[in-house]
């Protein structure tokens, strides 16, 4: 498979694991032969979500999307988030009868329900019915594959994440100036109501609290808890030295699907507190990479005794390369699900050569 379109509402300015996670796809899949094109609000006129302008939705028509799909000429679709564009995407492939996969990265059920009282039922009717519509959706973890199959959803494939280890990496000097109360508790990601970040500001803990993130709830919390040190969203090797600078990384979250910070921060030689959730049971699960308790602030205090060295480790499990090569090989699949295994189709383009087998997309990421 040469080449790839991915449908994604969320997408650059948004900082956040779902545009960090396609960017390095991208990035990968570039980089051993892979054409990737992306469609994204960018492209078209967008209003910022309602509650939460770091969100934009694209107003467009499904005549727009299909020409743009048209036009990349790619052999296989995925559509990455269920926000206006996923859905005219959905559309078109369904009329088109194009193959296409989904991922599914956010618990927007458990999101939407932390704001309006809508029944979880009702959202997770609407999601497998965009989901169950494609040849395959993309999962991060067995605690979500799961949680969804119980739910419904079919034709569910595994996709993990990978840590850029050069940038997340220890540090010998801190970011925080001499004198900062220690140790350092850290919490990095968005500051909005669904992280469920008070359950960690409002801990009895030594030392200072610190969290770095923008977000609908920042300029609330930051005047509820005076305290605490709010940093405002970080990027890059500034980020890098956040983590790495912190004694411990606390992740409150109840419904984060995996977690890319986890990774991030433990790559940064930085153990993690959090609750025995989804996310935090499969990417740190019983490593000793971190301490996942009930208790937060005994998940906190415990996570101090932590070897950092041990934390690096794990994460050197977690690579970028391999996220590829999975994702490539779920795409594939779902193409054979459509076409069978020797065919060859583009989302209305002509054929330009083979399609290497699923056995042999295998056998390229076990090397």
């Amino acid at each position: 498979m040469s080449s790839l379109l991915i449908v994604s509402d969320a997408w650059r300015p948004q900082i956040n694991g779902v545009v960090r996670s396609l960017e390095r796809l991208k990035e990968e899949l570039e980089a051993i032969g892979v054409r990737v094109e992306m469609l994204t609000p960018d492209r078209y006129y967008n209003v910022p979500m309602p509650s939460y302008s770091e969100i934009r939705l694209s107003l467009t028509r499904a005549k727009q999307v299909a020409q743009a799909m048209s036009e990349a000429r790619c052999d296989h679709l995925h559509i990455a988030t269920e926000g206006p564009l996923g859905v005219l995407a959905r559309r078109v492939a369904i009329k088109q009868g194009v193959a296409f996969t989904t991922s599914y990265h956010t618990r927007f059920p458990e999101y939407l329900r932390a704001r309006v009282p809508i029944p979880l039922e009702w959202s997770y009717a609407w999601l497998r019915r965009f989901h169950n519509a494609g040849q395959g959706c993309m999962v991060a973890t067995q605690t979500l594959e799961d949680d969804l199959r119980a739910r419904g959803f079919e034709n569910l494939m595994r996709w993990s994440r990978g840590v850029d280890h050069h940038l997340f990496r220890p540090m010998d000097h801190s970011v925080f100036p001499a004198g900062v109360a220690e140790p350092v508790f850290l919490y990095v990601g968005r500051v909005a109501v669904e992280k469920n970040i008070e359950a960690f500001l409002q801990l009895d803990l030594p030392g200072q609290k610190v969290v770095v993130g923008a977000g609908p709830q920042l300029e609330t919390l930051r005047a509820a808890y005076p305290d605490v040190e709010f940093t405002g969203p970080k990027q890059g090797d500034e980020l890098a030295h956040y983590y790495a600078s912190a004694d411990v990384f606390v992740f409150p979250s109840l419904t984060d699907t995996f977690g890319n910070v986890l990774l991030e921060a433990i790559s940064s030689g930085t153990p993690v507190a959090a609750y025995p959730v989804m996310g935090p049971i499969d990417v740190i699960g019983d490593s000793g990479a971190g301490v996942l308790d009930t208790d937060l602030r005994r998940a906190c205090l415990a996570a101090l005794k932590i070897d950092r060295d041990h934390c690096r480790k794990v994460a050197l499990r977690f690579s970028w390369q391999a996220c590829a090569q999975q994702f490539l090989g779920n795409a594939q699949l779902a193409h054979e699900r459509v076409y069978g295994p020797a065919a060859e189709k583009r989302l209305s383009a002509p054929s330009l050569g083979p399609i290497a087998s699923e056995a042999e997309l295998r056998q390229g990421a076990l090397e």
